[in-house]
Order: C-alpha cells, then sequence, then structure tokens
C-alpha cells in the first residue's frame, strides 16, 4: 500500500486547507496521484456540504474591497454556521482572498471565476467539506463611483462602502469617514428623493394614526406630517443625518467641508447582525 511522505501531505493542505489526517487518507486513495486526492477531498467536501444544505448560516465574515483606482467596489459575507468558525483566520483571509476575486464581477460570475486552481463555488464546497459546516456566499453587493472608500466594523459583521463625486485632496479619508456612518446608522436611502414610495406611504399612515389618536384637528394633520417626514428624513437618510464624529453638521455639510463641490454618490451596506 501506497505511504504519503510528509512533505506531500503538507503540500496538498497547503493547496486544500483540509486536515493532516484527511490530507494523508486522500492521497492514499490516490495512490500518490496528487491531482486525484485533490479531487477525492472536493468529492467529500460535496458529500459534507449535502448531508448540511438544510443548516442555517448565519454567522460568517463580511469584507468590503475596493480596486486600485478606488472606482470599482464590493462587498461580501462569507457565511458558516458558527461564530467559532467565523473568527478563524483561515476562515477569514478565505473571505478577504474570494472578496478580492469578486471586485468588477456580477456574482454569477464571481461564483465561476477561477480560484486556487478551481472556481469559487467548487472552493466553497471543498471548503464545506474542510471546515466540516455549511460555507455559502450570502449577501453580494458592488457599486462603482469616481471615488470609493470602504469600512469593515471591527468582528467582521458589518461593511460598508461610499461614493464620493471626485477623487479630491481628503477624499480618502472622508470616503472612509463616511461608510464608518453608514455602518453605524444604517441609513435607508441615500437623500429623501431615494426613498420608496412604499416607505414613505408607512410612515405616513403611522404618523397619522399616532396623531388623530392624539386628537388632534384633521385640518391641522397634513401640516404637522410634513415636520414629521423632515424629522424622518434627518433621522434615516445618509446625506441629512447627523454626522457620528461631529453632531453639529449633517453628512453632507461634512463633505462639504473637505471639498465644496464634493458630494455623497452613493452607498451600499452589508451586515450580518
Amino acid at each position: 500500500m501506497y505511504t504519503p511522505v510528509a512533505a506531500d501531505v503538507a503540500k496538498l493542505r497547503n493547496t486544500t486547507g483540509a486536515g493532516m489526517m484527511d490530507c494523508k487518507k486522500a492521497l492514499v486513495e490516490a495512490e500518490g496521484d496528487f491531482e486525484k486526492a485533490i479531487e477525492i477531498l472536493r468529492k467529500k467536501g460535496q458529500k459534507v456540504a449535502a448531508n448540511r444544505a438544510d443548516r442555517e448560516s448565519s454567522e460568517g465574515a463580511v469584507i468590503a474591497k475596493v480596486n486600485g483606482d478606488n472606482t470599482h467596489g464590493v462587498i461580501i459575507a462569507l457565511n458558516c454556521e458558527t461564530d467559532f468558525v467565523a473568527k478563524n483566520d483561515d476562515f477569514v483571509k478565505l473571505a478577504h482572498d474570494l472578496a478580492e476575486t469578486a471586485l468588477g464581477k456580477s456574482k454569477e460570475e464571481f461564483l465561476a471565476a477561477d480560484f486556487q486552481g478551481s472556481t469559487v463555488a467548487e472552493k466553497l464546497i471543498e471548503q464545506t467539506g474542510v471546515i466540516g459546516e455549511k460555507i455559502e456566499i450570502g449577501s453580494f453587493e458592488k457599486i462603482e463611483g469616481p471615488f470609493l472608500g470602504a469600512y469593515i466594523h471591527a468582528g467582521n459583521k458589518i461593511a460598508a462602502i461610499t461614493s464620493l463625486s471626485a477623487n479630491v485632496s481628503g477624499a480618502e479619508e472622508a470616503a472612509k469617514a463616511v461608510s464608518m456612518q453608514v455602518a453605524a446608522m444604517n441609513p435607508i436611502a441615500l437623500d429623501e428623493t431615494m426613498v420608496s414610495q412604499e416607505t414613505i406611504d408607512r410612515e405616513l399612515e403611522i404618523e397619522r394614526d399616532i396623531l388623530t389618536k392624539e386628537g388632534k384637528p384633521a385640518n391641522i394633520i397634513d401640516n404637522i406630517l410634513k415636520g414629521k417626514m423632515q424629522k424622518f428624513y434627518k433621522d434615516n437618510t445618509l446625506v441629512h443625518q447627523a454626522f457620528i464624529k461631529d453632531g453639529s453638521v449633517s453628512v453632507a455639510d461634512y463633505v462639504k467641508s473637505v471639498n465644496a463641490d464634493l458630494k455623497v454618490m452613493g452607498f451600499v451596506r452589508v451586515s450580518l447582525t
């Protein structure tokens, strides 16, 4: 019977991330054929993935990446089953590497892209076998803009990317600061024009019901609602929110303080919490 040498086991482990004993067994089964051993481990991953298909993968790592010229960005959530795995250094590194691969691609293109000798989709199945938990891509958000900046909150549970209108002096710091705002305050839209009519109608209905129950006269409720909605936009839309680093100014005013012509163009946010 073929007996694998330590160097071959180590090489297979480095290539696949599988445990030492799994690598040794795969090499024995493959009679020393390295590529066949990789395939054996991948098939094992498929079996584990099938057995865990109904498991909930609500933990994981959320990673934001921006390309070299700060014009394309992506946030992915690499999901797993437990926080123990989510905090593992190798798992977090895998999430970072996958996010790099995702830059400039649609989710479909990303899953089909080459990643360490296999497709991303195949790698996820393989890692399910290696780790023993359901591993999958959850959220996938991409963004383009004149200048992007990213922020990943400590613990890799929330990430955000903000688009600014120009690459000017101070834009890098400003984009990161606004992305931190997005991560912390979770705005529902960029400004009032981007709030869905469904959200507006729901908010108006709630406030109208409250005012009616308070006995406010019908002829003044509409005027009161205008003020209520202004406060709603101030609290919930990014450019009107109070800036978390200086509550005396709005996010829009902070950005203008960096450069008078600078504006926030958009944002994306992903959270596991």
